[in-house]
């Protein structure tokens, strides 16, 4: 070594560098300043202590971050800042924009927003920047943030964004606590110090009861999701939890509405919540061309699913269910006809679904039958149609389904088989998405009744006086079709083929019963 390096050495070892700032108390002022004015753009960067005997320094020495960077006008730490410029993220979303600096004052928050929207980042990012500190509370190697969400689908997706915006914290460690998961392997991961534990309310109540949680060292409680958890009967389990956090915590509440048992709830786990709404109409991505066809009955709504799965563009295809048991049923039914069909729902454990996952990516899997578990989450680039054989309870369900077609630039097809009693949701669907539904009709399998031709109804709604009775549907174009003619500009559906249905000799929605296939499904709901 030079004699220049030997002093540069020295001169780097007798460095002290200066403390870790309180990021708090900083983001307070930063927020209150930020509101008043968005003229400076520059960004403090922060040196960490060298740990003392006993304890680590989260932080590191970390390069500049651009002062231009529009995440570095939120208040966040040049680390996370750092990983969110290594992971590719640049520009914040609307609701990441103004949820961000509130979060860093350190008040609880209520925030209304679509999934899609980027509310993971805009609840992760503030919580994980309490991180660059050390915890004031010794003796405990409990979570500092705890992330309850509805499924264990969506913990997975926040387990995995967690580690993306965090990974160049040191000795950064993420728990998922849902269930399908071996205990042991849970168990493991809470036996030293975790920063964050993802959890389904259900699994995490199993640990408590346990005694496997410690809760001491917690600082933020974030609730995504609220409306569904509450929609699948977790009341009871998120305020038994809630009772045993610090009551100095932090409550961040991310919900679709924050109206009804939403507000009610917020009001009991959150003190002087700050309240911040999204209205944006959410954005479809992707290329997708959205049908929608009438059935008649069970019966006729299984025919038209044979006739569209028999389509030859249709590579991979999701067929939606509303229930477990119909995932199962449908699915069965369908490798009778000669598909390639699997289900995929919550009561499969983990193992059962990594294998079916496997099958889809792989291309041995040509239908999946799934309930709604598979709307958040699910990548398969070969998944060309998106099949909603029961349609969706809310619209924004809706969004999530048809979104797992169209991927990575692709084009994909999205069919909505709807009951005559269904019309409204359809509406509201529209509202939903800001754009018309097209209704169509595969050729032969033309439905009896129609939204615009009913007994009830003889005219088309806004129809001039004196106008024929239904039969047409308007186009996205204004123009007139009749129920089953070619669209403008597209292929139709082929006719459904004769036969093929081996086994019973009877047609797809022939109904059938205990002995032809050992299990029972009820004529009129499958």
């Amino acid at each position: 070594m030079s004699i220049i390096d030997q002093i540069a050495a020295q001169a780097a070892a007798n460095a002290v560098a200066p403390s870790t700032p309180n990021f708090i108390a900083a983001s307070k002022a930063h927020f209150a300043a930020t509101s008043a004015s968005r003229t400076d753009n520059t960004t403090a960067v922060h040196i960490a202590a060298a740990p003392q005997t006993g304890t680590f320094a989260k932080s590191a020495v970390q390069a500049p971050v651009a002062a231009d960077s529009p995440f570095a006008g939120l208040g966040l730490h040049p680390i996370i800042l750092n990983s969110l410029k290594s992971s590719g993220y640049e520009t914040p979303t609307a609701v990441q924009m103004q949820a961000i600096p509130a979060a860093l004052t350190g008040g609880d928050l209520l925030v209304s927003s679509h999934t899609g929207s980027g509310k993971t980042a805009a609840f992760m990012l503030p919580s994980l920047n309490r991180l660059t500190e050390e915890s004031k509370v010794k003796g405990s190697n409990g979570p500092r943030i705890l992330v309850l969400t509805p499924t264990r689908e969506l913990a997975l997706q926040v387990d995995k964004a967690s580690y993306t915006y965090g990974h160049k914290l040191k000795k950064f460690r993420v728990a998922c606590l849902v269930g399908g998961m071996p205990y042991p392997v849970q168990l493991k991961a809470l036996q030293g110090p975790v920063d964050v534990v993802v959890a389904t309310p259900g699994r995490l109540m199993d640990h408590m009861e346990r005694g496997r949680i410690d809760f001491r060292r917690l600082e933020v409680l974030i609730l995504d999701e609220a409306d569904r958890m509450l929609d699948m009967g977790f009341i009871e389990d998120i305020e038994a939890i809630v009772a045993k956090t610090p009551t100095s915590r932090q409550t961040l509440l991310f919900s679709a509405t924050l109206d009804g048992v939403v507000g009610q709830m917020a009001k009991k786990i959150t003190k002087d919540a700050k309240r911040i709404e999204i209205t944006t109409t959410p954005e479809l991505k992707g290329k997708i061309e959205q049908r929608f066809m009438f059935a008649d009955n069970m019966t006729h709504k299984n025919k038209l699913l044979d006739a569209i799965l028999r389509d030859t563009d249709i590579q991979q295809a999701l067929v939606f269910t509303s229930t477990k048991r119909s995932a199962d049923d449908l699915s069965g039914l369908l490798r009778d006809q000669g598909f390639s069909a699997q289900a995929l729902h919550g009561d499969m454990n983990q193992g059962q679904r990594n294998r079916t996952l496997k099958g889809m990516h792989d291309g041995r899997t040509r239908v999946l039958v799934a309930t709604d578990v598979a709307a958040r989450g699910l990548d398969v680039a070969g998944i060309s149609h998106v099949i909603n054989f029961d349609a969706p309870r809310q619209a924004e369900d809706y969004v999530h389904r048809i979104g797992r077609t169209g991927r990575a630039g692709r084009t994909g097809t999205a069919v909505t088989l709807v009951n005559p009693g269904e019309r409204s949701l359809m509406r509201s669907i529209e509202r939903f998405t800001g754009q018309r539904a097209q209704v169509e009709a595969i050729a032969g399998l033309e439905p009896k009744i129609t939204e615009e031709r009913s007994g009830k109804h003889p005219a088309r709604r806004g129809a001039k006086p004196g106008a024929k009775p239904g039969g047409y549907a308007r186009t996205a174009t204004g123009a007139t079709k009749p129920f089953g003619a070619k669209p403008f500009g597209e292929k139709s559906y082929g006719a459904p083929k004769p036969g093929g249905f081996a086994k019973t000799g009877k047609s797809f929605g022939g109904g059938f019963k205990r002995e032809e296939r050992g299990a029972f499904v009820a004529r009129g709901r499958v």
